[in-house]
């Protein structure tokens, strides 16, 4: 149900319930949840979250992966195609912990990502939401190929995020694909 995925340095494997651990402490820190949740989660909230990434890919037939650095295993956060009920569209997501940012790992998982929608999924277009605050992940954003667009209102985890919606066409991607 879960394929892995490897670009030249990560992993994009299935859930294990020994992740929780790792991702506990991700979502412990507030500074790697302000633009996803808004503060810190408790460990039982990464464990829904877990539970919740495990269980989008029985029912959508995607979802997101842990990400797994190859060199030595460890785990440096999440990322996928995301869309419950009411999404705006089919969103390509990440969440690093933040010891991994600006190390390249969020744009190359994301493009593996964007690539992995667009070969398996009919869609004309995947997205991204972004923070106006979040410049890093715009960034990843635009190295994936995406634009920004207009500005969105998501309720999320109880929270109203404001946000862009980031995204690319099928076009635009047949037309700057690097597929491995």
């Amino acid at each position: 149900m879960f394929p892995r995925l490897e670009t030249e340095r990560l992993i994009m494997r299935e859930w294990r319930e020994g992740d929780l651990e790792v991702f506990a402490k991700i979502f412990a820190d507030a500074e790697a949840m302000r633009f996803l949740t808004g503060t810190a989660m408790s460990r039982v909230d990464a464990w829904r979250f877990m539970a919740n990434s495990a269980g989008h890919w029985y029912l959508r037939g995607y979802g997101t992966w842990v990400l797994e650095r190859k060199s030595d295993g460890a785990v440096l956060g999440r990322v996928g195609l995301i869309n419950p009920d009411g999404w705006p569209g089919l969103e390509v997501g990440w969440t690093l912990d933040r010891h991994y940012w600006r190390q390249g790992y969020a744009t190359e998982a994301a493009e593996a990502t964007l690539n992995y929608g667009f070969l398996t999924q009919g869609v004309d277009r995947l997205i991204s939401l972004i923070d106006p605050e979040n410049k890093p992940s715009q960034a990843v954003a635009r190295r994936i190929g995406e634009t920004q667009g207009p500005e969105y209102s998501l309720d999320f985890m109880g929270h109203t995020h404001h946000c862009h919606i980031w995204s690319i066409t099928r076009e635009e991607w047949r037309k700057r694909a690097v597929l491995p």
